[in-house]
């Protein structure tokens, strides 16, 4: 299997997203009895530091986000499938839209800053790596809301035309 340096950043944003996830650094250190300045190390994009096996499980379990597991099966060709599908039946495919739409405008922005002089640094591409790992959630929480609906076969939105009869 080959597998590029890629995976590493991937796994490091994914870290951070489940550390953010659980409260923060201080709230991680207590979940999983690991110091604050190691989690902050995990947490840190240019440190080596990756969480232990042990440490992902008690992170996940407790935000309840298969974050760093679903990435270390992509990295493998694989993809999680999502135990409670019916949780996407509440979402509003509006807001969903609205928010996904929100999240492609911080990715533009922030990508755009970064090209701006021509050159993107290790920081500008962290940036716009967050604003990405957020665009993701958002479009998948979209093409929950979709697929419930497909699954229901279709559903009326609530819009109604400017001057329509009810």
């Amino acid at each position: 299997m080959s597998v590029s340096e890629a995976w590493f950043h991937r796994i490091k944003a994914a870290q951070r997203d489940l550390i953010k996830l659980n409260g923060g650094i201080e709230r991680a250190a207590e979940i999983t009895s690991i110091s604050k300045s190691q989690i902050g190390r995990m947490n840190n994009p240019g440190d080596v530091e990756l969480m232990s096996l042990a440490t992902v499980i008690a992170l996940e379990a407790d935000c309840g986000q298969p974050l760093v597991t679903a990435v270390l099966a992509e990295t493998n060709g694989r993809r999680l499938t999502d135990p409670e599908a019916e949780r996407a039946a509440d979402v509003c495919v509006m807001a969903s839209h609205a928010e996904m739409m929100r999240q492609s405008a911080e990715v533009a922005h922030a990508l755009a800053v970064a090209i701006a002089d021509g050159q993107v640094t290790a920081a500008e591409a962290h940036t716009v790596d967050r604003a990405l790992s957020s665009l993701q959630h958002a479009t998948s929480d979209l093409r929950a809301a979709l697929a419930n609906i497909k699954a229901r076969g279709g559903e009326k939105t609530g819009l109604r035309i400017v001057g329509e009869e009810r």
